[in-house]
């Protein structure tokens, strides 16, 4: 992976051995620092060896350190250019100024966005965006906030013409996951990979033979392993915005690529659908002054 490898190890270091979660740790302390650092430089500043520096590379996906090195100057060369990480990182305290508190979620969200972009496998939403173009039904099911993000992509695919359903409850989720069959699309929403009811539900597409699809912000949690496909979000916590909050934003940039890909696919009956629908709702809407 040569993008978006700040953005995972963000996301992921939490979570690793404590020898590797030090190197992580070290990382994100001075990204540009790490880029210019020799492998020898970065064991001694996190605590470890330069195989434990070499190990930590082989799980971000990269050969060795030289890879590593390459994305973090690349990506903290574009950072600065942007001026990215002005209030990325800043706590937002109760008595600060509300402009200051808008600026500081602007940053964080505009910095999400871009991460999430970068780590983006274009060839899987493409097979993804396929293998909906082609299915008889397309299941989309998260809970809590995941879930909302799986009812906002519903609504879009189903008003282009696409036979999607889309779920919240866990029991109504399971229960169409069982009737799909092989040529099915099911996709599972959960920011950490790990909610139960979505991973019952995606094992249960799965077992049916429909294409299951994970979105989630860690590419080893269970949801992940379990999928036949994988899509990444960035995760950026902030203040009053944790876990799965900080994670909403990233989730529905991914799957509204998805939903691009597919209304590319189907230009033609995508524009006839929105005039139809657009006709259909005129009469509701309040005429302009």
């Amino acid at each position: 992976m040569a993008v978006g490898a700040l953005g995972r190890i963000q996301t992921e270091t939490p979570a690793l051995p404590e020898a590797l979660r030090r190197v992580g740790e070290a990382i994100l302390a001075d990204p540009a620092g790490a880029a210019r650092s020799t492998i020898i430089a970065l064991a001694e500043r996190s605590g470890s060896s330069p195989a434990t520096v070499t190990r930590f590379c082989r799980v971000f996906g990269f050969a060795g350190y030289a890879g590593l090195r390459v994305a973090l100057a690349t990506e903290t060369g574009r950072a600065a250019q942007a001026n990215w990480d002005a209030n990325v990182g800043h706590e937002i305290g109760p008595t600060d100024p509300l402009d200051a508190a808008i600026g500081v979620m602007a940053a964080a969200d505009s910095r999400l966005i871009q991460e999430t972009a970068a780590q983006l496998d274009v060839a899987t939403v493409a097979r993804i965006a396929d293998a909906i173009v082609a299915a008889r039904r397309v299941l989309i099911f998260g809970v809590s906030i995941s879930g909302g993000a799986a009812g906002m992509i519903g609504g879009r695919l189903r008003r282009i013409r696409v036979p999607c359903w889309s779920h919240a409850d866990a029991h109504e989720a399971i229960a169409d996951a069982a009737l799909l069959t092989e040529g099915d699309v099911a996709i599972g929403i959960s920011h950490q990979g790990r909610t139960r009811e979505v991973l019952e539900s995606l094992a249960e597409a799965g077992d049916r033979g429909a294409l299951t699809v994970a979105v989630t912000s860690f590419a080893r949690s269970p949801l992940a392993e379990l999928a036949d496909l994988v899509l990444t979000t960035a995760s950026r916590e902030t203040t009053f915005r944790l876990g799965g909050l900080a994670a909403v934003h990233s989730q529905l940039f991914v799957l509204d690529a998805v939903y691009v890909a597919v209304a590319q696919r189907t230009y033609e009956q995508t524009n006839e659908a929105f005039e139809r629908t657009i006709r259909a709702l005129e009469s509701h809407r309040v005429e302009r002054s």
